[in-house]
């Protein structure tokens, strides 16, 4: 209840007027059961925006450092991610990965829609960045849909460093679903991982047209001084 409030009464009527979003391909999200919404990961707005112009609610598996900051300022980050339907995950690594993965089917067990950044961090320069393969796992193991997405231009609604997003028109782009089902019973295979990654991030760069760099996003971040 507190979600579709703050969505129809509070985030929408301020934001769709800045920034008149364009939508293409709405239709590829089915109207029940579960999906997995795999999107390019440009600003932190793109899990703001992309469930504001959907009917259904979208859970996004967000950093855990969103939900932990102290003070006022904290607070308010904490309840705004959770208004907009973000649930907290360690992306250290190992077992935390583990623990994001069964948080991502938990959602997906209950026929909800689960929004993923297969990239695992916002792009440091606005290309397209190496797929981690936990999105597939999830995938194969849920065996539900998985939807490409791109989002264009939101990084220049927000570069990074800044705080306050700049009205500008954006858009999104909705692909059809993906069928994995050839894979079955495979989650544990790591090429055939790393082969369904590929695949959807070949589908989400094709939507998005950026230029794609076959190395993660967290290793170009750490080269940068």
């Amino acid at each position: 209840m507190f979600y579709r409030f703050m969505k129809l009464f509070i985030i929408a009527p301020l934001l769709k007027p800045l920034f008149r979003v364009w939508v293409v391909g709405a239709e590829n999200v089915p109207t029940h059961g579960a999906a997995i919404l795999a999107s390019n990961h440009l600003s932190v707005v793109d899990s703001i925006f992309l469930p504001l112009y959907l009917r259904r609610r979208v859970t996004f598996l967000a950093k855990s450092d969103y939900f932990t900051g102290r003070g006022l300022k904290g607070w308010l980050i904490k309840h705004f991610m959770l208004s907009t339907g973000q649930l907290p995950i360690d992306r250290s690594g190992g077992k935390a990965s583990e623990a994001a993965l069964n948080t991502g089917l938990r959602v997906l067990g209950g026929g909800d829609l689960l929004g993923i950044y297969p990239e695992g961090t916002r792009s440091p320069d606005g290309r397209m960045y190496r797929g981690r393969t936990g999105v597939a796992r999830m995938v194969l193991e849920s065996g539900v849909p998985v939807i490409p997405v791109a989002m264009i231009d939101t990084e220049k609604a927000q570069p990074i460093g800044t705080v306050i997003p700049r009205p500008r028109r954006l858009g999104i782009i909705i692909g059809e679903p993906l069928d994995f089902s050839r894979f079955e019973g495979m989650s544990n295979d790591r090429f055939v991982l790393r082969s369904v990654t590929d695949e959807l991030m070949s589908e989400m760069q094709r939507l998005s047209k950026q230029e794609y760099v076959d190395v993660y996003a967290t290793t170009m971040k750490n080269k940068t001084p």
